[in-house]
């Protein structure tokens, strides 16, 4: 039973949290709000960071170079068909994603979204404590020895289980304070 796999294991699930928010909107642009984007680049599915330069020149707008322009129409319906609302406006190579205002409904609802990605960590690090009880019991060690290791594999759950509540919560505030 190693404590230290067992701690990078839940760091994966807060950083896997992580990546899952940065894809939420909170109502102002982020380069990464382009992030889990695939466009069809060559009959290949292709991060859109990987066909242009993304950027936030304004604080309700992105844009999208596009290196190629043959891929500025795959790029432009990637983005439309990605499911965050959003209406690329092409100019060449260059493409305007202007950000909307959030509507209260679209707030509580991303809220939802971001506790749905909060309960999924959770469940990942649940089930890595699991894992390491399980290791814990396969040993054979001695009782005390075996308990103390059980203590600490929960004393690190918690831990985490804390570190994505608050995480949460700053995402939850970010998202519904106007």
């Amino acid at each position: 039973m190693n404590l230290d796999q067992t701690k990078q294991r839940m760091d994966g699930a807060i950083d896997a949290l992580h990546r899952e928010f940065t894809g939420l909107r909170t109502g102002r642009a982020s380069v990464n709000l382009l992030d889990n984007i695939q466009v069809d680049a060559y009959g290949n599915a292709s991060p859109i960071n990987q066909v242009g330069t993304v950027n936030a020149p304004e604080p309700r707008m992105l844009t999208v170079q596009v290196w190629d322009k043959a891929l500025v129409k795959n790029v432009e319906k990637a983005i439309r068909d990605s499911g965050l609302g959003l209406n690329p406006q092409p100019d060449g190579q260059l493409i305007r994603v202007p950000l909307p205002e959030l509507s209260q409904e679209r707030r509580l609802e991303l809220a939802k979204i971001a506790g749905k990605y909060s309960e999924q960590a959770r469940i990942a690090v649940r089930n890595v404590r699991r894992d390491a009880m399980d290791a814990v019991k396969k040993e054979k060690l001695p009782e005390d020895e075996s308990k103390s290791l059980s203590e600490k594999v929960q004393k690190l759950t918690d831990e985490y289980v804390k570190k994505i509540d608050d995480l949460f919560a700053a995402k939850e505030k970010e998202i519904t304070h106007v």
